[in-house]
């Protein structure tokens, strides 16, 4: 289910995390296309353009660079920008402070020039990780490696986020579930989301992000090029080149047990990379007795099957 192993390769060939001639220059040129010269008060006249957005020379006048370097810099024939012209960039696209931050990452991986993807070690839940997810009773919780691969989940997380799926799954790696792959390939997944395309879009956001800082992951270029693959729809989301990492989100589901439940899904990123994402609701609203009702009904299933379990005395 985790989607990665055995396609290490496909991640640059797929429109994964290589992009055409950089990087770097495919971020700069989506962004550029997106950006209406009405958004920086620039008169057109009515002239007729034959591209959206602002041409390549606009957007080098907008940050203080000669149009020609600009234009190797989007063709990817020119690694060194200084973080200043990568800032000046940054400000006349308009964007913020995590996507800056991604055009810094996106630069210092073409600087170091490409080197071929590696397989990274097998994520492991954490000792520290582990007892924080033992303390977490009262909210559904879940734990995410760096490819947003399952590490573990309290019994709340599993029945919330995937009950139709084995509690024991992250504890065996070849069969981890993973989150992107159950967002996009999975029915019952996707039908848990009220709003099914602003939770995808979070999700590609994130891995964007992510491949930004890790451009050598070859598990998570080939869970990329999978899903590019397999899913039309996360191949149109990839190409928007939207950068997001995980906060804070909220999001509506519709669960199978407990029905309509408001709730945010807050990201708090561990020293080791990894990603512990709890469920929290209204305090007094019907979706926080929503969730005490899941609660309830996982108590009274464990109750069940200790009384099914339980030695039989013999009669006296």
């Amino acid at each position: 289910m985790n989607g990665v192993d055995g396609m290490d390769g496909i991640g640059g060939g797929m429109g994964g995390m290589n992009d055409g001639p950089g990087r770097l220059g495919a971020f700069l040129q989506a962004r550029r296309s997106r950006l209406r010269p009405d958004d920086i008060g620039l008169k057109t006249y009515g002239e007729r353009r034959r591209v959206p957005g602002l041409r390549r020379e606009e957007l080098a006048l907008l940050a203080g660079v000669s149009a020609s370097y600009y234009t190797r810099l989007e063709q990817g024939q020119s690694h060194n920008a200084s973080p200043e012209i990568l800032d000046a960039l940054a400000r006349a696209l308009g964007l913020d402070e995590s996507e800056r931050r991604h055009v810094h990452d996106l630069a210092a991986s073409g600087a170091r020039g490409h080197k071929g993807l590696r397989r990274p070690p097998e994520e492991h839940l954490s000792d520290a990780t582990r007892h924080l997810l033992d303390a977490l009773t009262d909210v559904p919780a879940v734990v995410l490696g760096r490819r947003t691969d399952v590490l573990g989940w309290n019994a709340l997380g599993h029945a919330l986020f995937a009950a139709h799926l084995p509690a024991d799954g992250p504890d065996h790696a070849p069969r981890r579930p993973n989150m992107a792959t159950l967002v996009f390939l999975d029915p019952d997944t996707r039908a848990l989301y009220a709003d099914w395309e602003t939770k995808a879009r979070t999700v590609v956001a994130n891995l964007r992000e992510v491949a930004g800082r890790h451009p050598d992951d070859a598990r998570l270029a080939s869970l990329i090029g999978e899903l590019t693959m397999r899913s039309a729809e996360f191949g149109a989301m990839w190409a928007d080149h939207q950068v997001r990492p995980c906060d804070a989100t909220p999001h509506t589901m519709d669960h199978p047990l407990i029905g309509a439940v408001t709730l945010t899904q807050q990201a708090l990123r561990t020293a080791d990379d990894q990603t512990v994402v709890v469920a929290h609701t209204a305090p007094g609203s019907a979706s926080r007795a929503a969730l005490t009702l899941l609660a309830d009904l996982l108590a009274d299933r464990a109750d069940l099957l200790a009384d099914r379990n339980a030695p039989v005395r013999p009669k006296s």
